[in-house]
């Protein structure tokens, strides 16, 4: 009898932990869902009617199709790669730099995330960036937005 009781006990107490994170990604604010602004796509189909400018428009037709944003008021999640199989999430306390330039007249533009770790993550054709660089800078801690107010610009260093 007190065997039951344990294992019963211990069934309940490995359920417990397991409802937790779902219950704290459900409290997450979600501000950002979805893909690569439309007009990346238009831009790059247009470059298509030349020789020159066919592999960017496949380039333009894989990002329509695989890569998607999440963008929380904890994290950040971009879906991509082949058949959008590649997945990598970052949270904003893991966030040094960031780094963005504008494209398609300013419409969309390409962000970059320098980590602390040394690693970084792309976000390119990413609608509204301003914004989203302006909230992520607001939400990591150190110098991260010291490029833009030196008067730089872009990517460089």
């Amino acid at each position: 009898m007190p065997m039951s009781e344990e294992s019963s006990d211990q069934s309940t107490a490995s359920s417990a932990p397991a409802s937790r994170p779902a219950k704290a990604a459900a409290t997450e604010e979600v501000l950002y869902e979805g893909g690569p602004h439309p007009m990346d796509l238009v831009f790059g189909l247009l470059a298509a009617l030349t020789v020159v400018g066919i592999p960017l428009a496949v380039g333009a037709v894989v990002r329509a199709l695989w890569l998607r944003f999440r963008i929380t008021d904890r994290t950040i999640a971009v879906k991509g790669g082949f058949w959008g199989r590649t997945a990598t999430t970052v949270s904003f306390g893991q966030i040094r730099e960031v780094r963005s330039v504008s494209r398609g007249f300013g419409l969309y533009g390409d962000m970059v995330l320098i980590l602390k770790g040394g690693g970084a993550l792309e976000m390119r054709s990413l609608p509204d960036y301003r914004r989203w660089r302006d909230l992520v800078e607001e939400r990591c801690p150190g110098p991260k937005a010291a490029s833009r107010r030196s008067g730089q610009a872009g990517f460089s260093n």
